[in-house]
């Protein structure tokens, strides 16, 4: 008899195992069911915010894209929209007839070429020179990078705008000359500004390298330091070569802010014929002029136009490098 008690009573607690098992199981599929379910709708939400930002974007350019291939009939065709039933690229044809395309676009090239290597060289020294070296005020001076980059260039554009149309240094210029030099009207103040590492784009480049040259580790140097190589050697074979991430990002950013500039290339006078995204501004104007093109509609297909134009260079240079500029944006720790 206690045998056969015995046996029912195995079998009830088999069953209960079992039961708890499947109860376990079920558990677990449920919370995977609901991982599932929360991975889903977000990716759901991240998909849509993606969308708009692209929207928000890419709308824009797509649509100064599409109208630049827009004829007169297209304009004004209301069922017509991104795509042109008659397209044409005589907006195009006159957008860089007195753009003076390629001579401008040449110009303005070599100047922000210029530029951006200047600004390279003297950021990533200074930069390292703050993240490796220990000097008197250097704390302070750390602050004055970050005060450049807090200012706005509107509040000092007065003062920089007197200093190079009487530019005197230490009244130097004026003892031999007997008159201060004006520099307006010519690309000299920029790069002036540029040589000295002064102004917001600077500062910004600045606190990049100096960001990511903390980053690297100090043996590298100490390795050089013992087979005997100097600190130029160091700094230029060595952690240069190490930091080319920061250095693309660096000459990314600075190559289009440069190019883009208008704010600079105003206040110092600049020709237009050195920097064509000033130039830009004034072919509505110029197409009216010549051309007797009165219609404020179809000017703005001729501006459009040559704003692709003006596109084409920088799109092809981050395409180039996009990898690169990724990777340094990221180990610069400029994104949180």
């Amino acid at each position: 008899m206690n045998k056969q008690k015995a046996i029912p009573s195995i079998d009830r607690i088999k069953a209960g195992i079992q039961s708890m098992k499947e109860d376990t199981q079920f558990a677990n599929d449920r919370l995977r069911w609901i991982s599932n379910i929360k991975g889903f709708i977000l990716g759901i939400f991240r998909l849509a915010i993606i969308l708009g930002i692209c929207y928000v974007i890419l709308g824009p350019v797509i649509g100064i894209i599409s109208s630049s291939f827009f004829s007169d009939a297209d304009r004004y065709n209301p069922m017509v929209y991104l795509i042109p039933q008659e397209p044409t690229l005589y907006r195009y044809e006159l957008a860089m007839q007195y753009l003076d395309y390629w001579k401008t676009m040449g110009s303005s090239l070599l100047y922000s070429l210029t530029l951006m290597v200047l600004q390279v060289l003297v950021c990533s020294m200074v930069g390292y020179g703050f993240a490796r070296f220990n000097f008197p005020f250097k704390k302070v001076l750390f602050a004055c990078v970050v005060v450049m980059i807090v200012i706005p260039t509107n509040t000092i554009m007065l003062p920089l705008y007197m200093t190079f149309a009487q530019f005197d240094v230490f009244g130097i210029i004026s003892a031999i000359t007997g008159d201060a030099v004006n520099l307006l009207a010519s690309p000299v103040p920029m790069y002036i500004l540029t040589l000295f590492g002064c102004g917001l784009r600077s500062g910004l480049y600045i606190y990049i390298f100096n960001q990511f040259f903390r980053g690297l580790p100090k043996e590298i140097e100490e390795a050089a330091f013992v087979d005997g190589a100097g600190t130029w050697y160091t700094y230029f074979r060595i952690m240069l070569v190490n930091a080319l991430p920061s250095v693309v990002t660096v000459a990314i950013f600075s190559m289009v802010w440069q190019y883009n500039d208008t704010f600079y290339a105003r206040l110092f006078l600049i020709s237009d014929n050195i920097i064509i995204s000033k130039k830009i501004a004034s072919i509505e104007a110029t197409i009216s002029n010549v051309e007797k093109i009165l219609d404020p509609t179809i000017l703005e297909l001729f501006l459009d136009a040559g704003i692709v134009l003006i596109m084409i260079p920088i799109i092809i240079i981050y395409v180039a490098l996009q990898k690169q500029f990724i990777e340094g944006v990221e180990r610069s720790g400029i994104v949180g």
